[in-house]
């Protein structure tokens, strides 16, 4: 009998042992910069609205509190333009990796059906479709799909790793090609909020999609735009007949957000304040890391969004970490990602802006 995990990679980060030991041995300690988990606090209002539904004996809804479902749709409204969408077009999550990780199968694909991902990106996307074991494909062509006849496409803009932005005619197009082959076209849209040298646009707007998100989901998060990631709180909107079936087979497998949490969620999407506030820290790191970077040697490409540098130079990704390794500065391999990025790795913004300021004096030293 053949388990699941022999269907899924190795864990990438514990690839990453003996990096982290060299760089923890550095004398002004480690700055770790491989994993896009924030570090500033979740803002006190949202912990308010946690502690005040903490009595919660209770089970909670797989679809949601009704403030919950309105608190989404007025963000999207006001947020990404969406228009004539109604609470059985949304969908709290445990978390996107969760979503990200199950959608093949929830959505029941199996062997002999196609996922298509992108060609550099996120590892949980080839995850999810080995869980299913469906065929993954790497694609950045929406041409392309017209040959590979896929059940899912993934695209994700602002991008993890790299940082692109898809434009609204890109992402007219893999919405014009999903629907061409009946594919459902899942847009992660967890980092929209922290777009920086071009727009982001949602899948859910009517520019993009002609007026109409059949055949579309869009997936949003809460863990960075509100250092949210412990609560495990996201959400998946659009197309509702998708939705509905997602909502049913989560119903019987007991995927629920918990109350509180819930209630956390609804707060957060009301308020813009806070994420203003955090984009600009995240603005101030990103100025601080980026010359520092490209002093020492490494040439940032795409990074137009997201909360990471894209960065390379002209070598094995494995020598650049061992590198910054030396320097007490931990990032992540390309290679995670894939093949496409085995020569560049992926530093992530999110550190204290103390640790941000230990990096790029190291890096200058570095440099000389």
């Amino acid at each position: 009998m053949s388990g699941l995990s022999t269907h899924l990679p190795d864990f990438p980060w514990d690839s990453l042992t003996e990096a982290k030991r060299v760089a923890g041995g550095h004398p002004d300690g480690l700055v770790d910069l491989s994993v896009g988990t924030p570090v500033d606090p979740t803002p006190g209002f949202a912990q308010a609205a946690l502690g005040a539904a903490a009595d919660s004996p209770g089970y909670p809804t797989t679809w949601g509190t009704s403030e919950l479902r309105k608190a989404i749709l007025g963000y999207l409204e006001r947020r990404w333009g969406a228009s004539g969408l109604n609470e059985h077009q949304v969908l709290p999550v445990i978390g996107t990796k969760e979503l990200v990780a199950w959608l093949p199968t929830l959505m029941g694909l199996g062997a002999g059906e196609t996922v298509v991902i992108p060609s550099t990106a996120y590892p949980t996307y080839d995850v999810g479709g080995r869980i299913a074991r469906s065929r993954v494909v790497a694609c950045d062509d929406p041409a392309a799909l017209a040959g590979l006849r896929p059940q899912l496409v993934w695209i994700n803009s602002p991008a993890n790793p790299h940082g692109a932005i898809l434009s609204v005619p890109q992402l007219r197009e893999w919405v014009a090609a999903a629907r061409e082959v009946g594919a459902l076209l899942a847009s992660d849209e967890c980092y929209g909020e922290f777009a920086w040298e071009a727009e982001a646009a949602s899948v859910l707007h009517p520019e993009v999609n002609g007026g109409s998100v059949a055949g579309l989901l869009a997936v949003h998060s809460l863990s960075k735009r509100s250092n949210a990631a412990g609560y495990r709180a996201g959400f998946v909107a659009g197309d509702a007949a998708v939705v509905a079936e997602l909502l049913e087979v989560r119903k019987h497998a007991g995927l629920m957000v918990p109350g509180p949490v819930q209630a956390a969620m609804a707060a957060l999407l009301a308020d813009d304040e806070h994420v203003a506030a955090q984009r600009e820290r995240y603005l101030r790191r990103r100025a601080t890391l980026r010359p520092a970077l490209e002093a020492a040697g490494f040439r940032i490409e795409h990074s137009q969004g997201s909360l990471y540098l894209w960065c390379t130079r002209d070598e094995d990704c494995r020598a650049s970490v061992d590198f910054l390794a030396q320097l007490g500065i931990l990032v992540a391999p390309g290679d995670f990602y894939g093949d496409a990025g085995r020569q560049f790795i992926r530093v992530a913004l999110t550190a204290t802006d103390e640790r941000i300021g230990a990096a790029a004096t190291r890096l200058a030293a570095a440099a000389g």
